[in-house]
């Protein structure tokens, strides 16, 4: 085919975290909303404000813009007026009395403010060390709490915070750059300061990416409310089509899972429109999990397009439906990397290159900045020749756009540069957004029969069921939503107790839990995510004013493995 100008280029970030509020009392159990808006949310904005031809899609789960501006306001209101902070570990960044050393509380505090990338963010800090490694003895030597005072405490909490700052306010921040010149003995005044600084990016974060969509920098995407799994909503079954022989819950369905389905969507989208000002045209359906059903829900709410991984479409292409696409594919040597339509739906789904994707996640953190972003543009070039038709050619590079960096030195900020910089002045490449590649470029679709039902983690759904204890999580989690059903039917609740069990459920339907469920994950991250998960599912029994049953009170996952990143990030093609 005839070449048409560059081929284009789309990086899809994937912005999530899950709602760690107790929805009766609006304390944060975890800080991992604020801490990755102050590093990862506005660097990534940044980036792309510092360099104007560089374009992206970056996508907002709406339980997230909700944390976010509530931070925003709790940090305000704070500053202003002295209202109590909800997070703990934020709270204690300005509390005026801290625990006293030598207790179980302010032991715990101090290991919370090491939660974070030892390489990277402690180490790059000499004195953050220095601090760490006393914490370090604590288990050999708990006794050595008791000798320290709690200046202690407030030094190391300021440089928890320090070190989870963006890097290129750290780069341009005269007052971070003061509070890092001090080092040590910070007053209160000086931890004022850091959270007015905290304060400032959490708030900033909404407008900027706003204001980035307006100028047409980048196109902003949604997932669905609260991050659930469409397609194990609609039909547990769904599973079956990447896996076969998966065991599944005891329940054989969720109950009225489609209709949950688009309460997230329609939540969702009401989300978005209050932040950004209008709907989005694309949605990054949860995790990249996409079915037919899910497809053809996406269509009726006027999405123009989803995303998931490139294992999906592998598996479609092998189904028997799509034999004779796949081989006019193979016989016309079409690239791959295109829109397809699936199951006789118009709406334009895209696939994530997971090679380019996972080199970026994976492997890239430990080299040179100039030799990363070379060997992921030339893979890109071969892409391009080899497909010979730039009109129809899109290559997809789609991973959240938090975890990855805290791998990187200094946040990524060189190989971040670099990357947009290069693909900004690229001969053969060019970066655009789904949307400005439909209206503008308007390339043709390959129709499919049928999309096999996956996710973009190795096309499959066996990160969030199969697995014993996520199965036992689902089994609660029908077990719940039949409760719920039960008493809406039986009694009148008003509408704003309607509204709140709607809310409380949709959290307990989120993606996270399962994520983390299984003895392949750390147990410290087991422990925190199954804690939640039992305390948002007893929080929706006290609102329909029913017993939580006792397995709540009961731990249901440990983990104890050791994945690679912790396991907050996956390769999208299996082992």
């Amino acid at each position: 085919m005839v070449n048409h100008g560059k081929t284009k280029v789309v990086f899809l970030w994937h912005m999530h975290q899950p709602d760690y509020r107790d929805i009766m009392t609006g304390e944060y159990y975890f800080p991992w909303t604020y801490l990755h808006a102050i590093k990862d949310y506005v660097d990534m904005a940044a980036h792309i404000e510092a360099q104007p031809a560089a374009k992206a899609v970056v996508n907002f789960a709406p339980i997230l813009l909700e944390q976010l501006d509530d931070y925003a306001q709790q940090i305000a209101a704070h500053l202003s007026r002295g209202e109590k902070i909800k997070d703990a570990v934020l709270a204690s960044l300005v509390d005026p009395v801290l625990p006293a050393p030598g207790t179980m509380a302010f032991t715990d505090l101090a290991r919370k403010y090491l939660r974070a990338n030892r390489e990277r963010m402690i180490e790059r800090f000499p004195v953050f060390k220095e601090l760490a490694d006393v914490v370090g003895t604590f288990d050999e030597k708990p006794f050595i709490s008791r000798y320290l005072n709690e200046q202690f405490l407030v030094d190391l909490c300021v440089w928890y915070h320090i070190s989870w700052l963006a890097e290129i306010p750290r780069r341009t921040d005269p007052r971070i750059q003061k509070l890092q010149s001090k080092e040590r003995n910070y007053s209160l005044a000086d931890r004022r300061e850091l959270l007015g600084i905290i304060g400032e990016l959490m708030a900033s974060i909404g407008p900027r990416y706003r204001t980035l969509a307006e100028s047409g920098q980048i196109e902003l995407c949604m997932s669905p409310y609260a991050h659930p799994i469409v397609p194990l909503l609609i039909d547990l079954n769904s599973a079956k089509q990447a896996m076969p022989d998966v065991s599944l819950p005891n329940a054989d369905f969720y109950p009225d899972g489609r209709n949950r389905a688009r309460w997230h969507l329609h939540e969702g989208i009401k989300v978005f429109e209050h932040y950004f000002g209008k709907r989005p045209r694309g949605c990054w359906a949860s995790e990249g999990a996409l079915s037919d059903d899910t497809l053809k829900l996406l269509e009726e709410e006027k999405f123009d397009w989803a995303a998931t991984g490139d294992s999906v479409l592998h598996n479609s292409l092998r189904a028997p439906e799509n034999l004779a696409v796949a081989n006019d594919i193979n016989a016309t040597h079409q690239s791959l990397h295109r829109a397809y339509h699936f199951h006789n739906t118009n709406i334009n789904t895209f696939f994530r290159d997971d090679g380019l994707s996972d080199l970026i996640g994976f492997k890239y953190a430990t080299w040179h900045s100039d030799d990363a972003v070379g060997d992921l543009l030339n893979h890109m070039v071969n892409i391009a020749r080899h497909g010979k038709d730039n009109k129809n050619t899109v290559i997809s590079v789609i991973m959240d756009g938090e975890n990855a960096w805290e791998y990187f030195p200094e946040n990524a900020y060189h190989f971040l540069h670099t990357l947009y910089e290069r693909l900004s002045n690229h001969p053969e490449l060019e970066l655009t957004t789904y949307s400005d590649l439909l209206d503008k470029q308007q390339p043709a679709a390959v129709a499919v029969p049928h999309l096999v039902a996956g996710s973009w983690v190795y096309g499959t759904f066996s990160t969030w069921i199969g697995d014993k204890d996520k199965n036992r999580g689902w089994d609660m989690l029908c077990d719940a939503k039949q409760q719920v059903d039960a008493a809406l039917s039986k009694r009148s609740f008003t509408a704003a107790e309607l509204a709140q069990i709607e809310k409380q459920l949709a959290l307990c339907e989120g993606s996270d839990w399962f994520w983390w469920f299984g003895d392949y994950n750390p147990a410290q991250s087991v422990s925190d995510f199954e804690y939640l998960y039992r305390r948002h599912l007893i929080n929706l029994y006290a609102l329909i004013d029913q017993p939580a049953p006792a397995y709540l009170h009961q731990v249901i996952s440990v983990g104890g493995g050791d994945p690679a990143t912790g396991g907050v990030m996956r390769q999208g093609h299996a082992n």
